[in-house]
């Protein structure tokens, strides 16, 4: 994979801490920071597949009225909590 430059500007009290966790960790800055962006994306990636999936949920349960019941799905939870292999309760309308 290629890898292109892209500049940040930090402020001194960042840049502080990021060299600071750099020398604790004996890593680069440069890799502290390659870190910390790609675990930021990767939660925010995961944030916004949920949050598409549950826009998707609801606009389903707008268009036909199914659903599950909190007691429901509690029963279900803790039934698969005590290691029952159950399958999921049926979408009622």
């Amino acid at each position: 994979m290629a890898a292109s430059t892209t500049s940040l500007k930090l402020d001194k009290e960042l840049k502080g801490r990021v060299l600071r966790l750099a020398t604790a960790r004996r890593r680069s800055p440069h890799w502290i920071m390659l870190e910390a962006i790609g675990q930021y994306i990767e939660r925010e990636e995961m944030r916004e597949q949920f949050r598409q999936a549950a826009i998707a949920s609801w606009n389903d349960y707008q268009a036909t009225g199914l659903h599950v019941t909190v007691d429901e799905a509690d029963t279900w939870l803790a039934k698969l909590e005590n290691g029952d292999d159950v399958d999921p309760p049926e979408c009622h309308g």
